[in-house]
């Protein structure tokens, strides 16, 4: 039989063989040399092994734990929130009656679930810290709210609406922007012609009134999604906001009104705000706001899951960092407020259902801003 032994067992065998030696009496070395060592008995071999091993493993983990410590640093609290759990284990095992049983089972649960969310504010909070990195060496300016007005080339009298109505021109946008933190500006892409006679003409309307953001995207009705996404994505870039709002161009804004709303979340982390709603799922191709991937959302005559009508809709810095952070795999349905509404529904979001950002058709829009709502 082999084994290991440690140094000291090593050494009490070589001591027996050396007695083995010394009752040879007048033997010579030159036999011993020439002689077999006399075998031990199996048991106290196998026993000396056995002993010797436990020796070797009780010195071995002693000193392993007191020389290899984890040096990992748990925040706060997320150790808070395991001691909480295992408290509740412990209570649990140890529980005799069934209501101690039931109300441990009960508080250990709501340990799992507040430990779940922490983990996800966490996961949030490490994408915020990657885009920060990413636009570190560029210099952001700091804003309470970016507007992005939602606009295609067809669309200049509707501007010149918003432009007489609720969004200042020249000194007074700038103004706005220093005093107030309030950034609007029409969102607006490419056309299919590069430097065209669209684009020229929106280049001078940019020249006078410099208030477009253009999006390197092609514009067109289905690709919404895309134009969302693309200007959360640079929006978030350029400004360093607590909100970033998109707009459509057939809606007027009461600025004072909105801002108030919004400062109400403004210590909110992830705040998804807007018009709640949930229409139906149309898969008739021919009609408007067809959803060509109806068969997602269940059976026919199935409601698409609650979120903010693409009117107006706004969504605070740290989703905003998410968008831009994992654009390239956020899926886009056919109707772009649900394409957002799809991107937030699986995140530890706060929906606000702000009725105040309800409207049918665009004259009840009109008439609201003119009533003063």
């Amino acid at each position: 039989m082999h084994c290991k032994l440690e140094a000291t067992t090593v050494g009490q065998t070589r001591n027996l063989w050396l007695q083995s030696i010394s009752a040879a009496g007048d033997r010579t070395l030159e036999p011993i040399k020439k002689m077999r060592v006399k075998h031990l008995p199996g048991k106290p071999v196998l026993l000396l092994c056995i002993v010797s091993f436990i020796a070797g493993s009780l010195f071995t983990s002693r000193t392993w734990s007191s020389h290899h410590q984890p040096d990992t640093k748990i925040p706060v609290a997320v150790q808070k929130i395991v001691q909480d759990f295992d408290y509740h284990k412990r209570k649990l095992v140890q529980g005799r009656v069934s209501g101690d049983i039931m109300n441990e089972v009960k508080k250990t649960h709501q340990a799992i679930q507040s430990l779940d969310k922490t983990i996800s504010t966490l996961e949030m909070e490490l994408a915020v810290a990657r885009t920060s990195r990413a636009h570190s060496n560029q210099s952001l300016k700091k804003a309470f709210v970016v507007i992005g007005i939602n606009t295609a080339f067809s669309s200049k009298r509707r501007r010149e609406s918003i432009r007489e109505t609720w969004l200042p021109t020249g000194g007074k946008l700038k103004k706005l922007e220093k005093e107030k933190g309030i950034v609007i500006r029409f969102v607006i892409g490419q056309s299919a012609t590069p430097g065209g006679v669209l684009d020229r003409a929106i280049d001078a309307e940019n020249d006078e009134h410099n208030d477009f953001l253009r999006l390197a995207h092609v514009e067109g009705y289905h690709e919404l999604s895309t134009k969302t996404r693309l200007y959360l994505s640079t929006a978030i870039t350029m400004w360093d906001a607590d909100f970033y709002m998109k707009v459509d161009d057939d809606v007027h804004v009461n600025l004072g009104m909105l801002a108030s709303t919004l400062n109400k979340y403004r210590a909110k982390p992830r705040v998804y705000i807007g018009c709640m709603k949930s229409g139906p799922v149309l898969s008739q191709k021919g009609v408007k706001y067809h959803e060509p991937e109806f068969w997602k959302f269940g059976e026919d005559g199935n409601k698409y899951f609650r979120h903010a009508t693409g009117q107006i809709y706004g969504i605070s810095k740290d989703l905003a960092a998410y968008i831009s952070i994992n654009s390239p795999i956020l899926h886009r349905y056919a109707n772009e407020d649900v394409s957002l509404g799809s991107w937030l529904i699986g995140l530890e979001v706060e929906h606000v259902d702000e009725r105040s950002m309800c409207c049918g058709t665009p004259p009840d829009c009109e008439w609201k801003t003119q009533a003063g709502h």
